[in-house]
């Protein structure tokens, strides 16, 4: 299956990609996507498919546009 990925903010520069598609086997998890991306674990993120947070062990499907961000807060 192929999933779209977007990172936001510096975690453009730790994976060393703002997007790009990649392709994962069948039934696949957002942690098993995010597992793939190369970028610091210690720093809570959220995740976002087709625009609505998701669990790391929820199931993407094929075509599915993921967002990745670091968690931030302020205004």
């Amino acid at each position: 299956m192929r999933i779209t990925v977007k990172l936001i903010g510096p975690l453009i520069y730790e994976a060393g990609f703002s997007e790009k598609v990649i392709t994962l086997p069948g039934s696949a998890t957002a942690g098993a996507l995010v597992a793939r991306v190369k970028i610091d674990k210690k720093r809570p993120t959220i995740i976002t498919r087709n625009g609505k947070a998701v669990e790391l062990n929820d199931t993407l499907e094929d075509g599915d546009r993921v967002v990745i961000s670091h968690i931030y807060s302020g205004g």
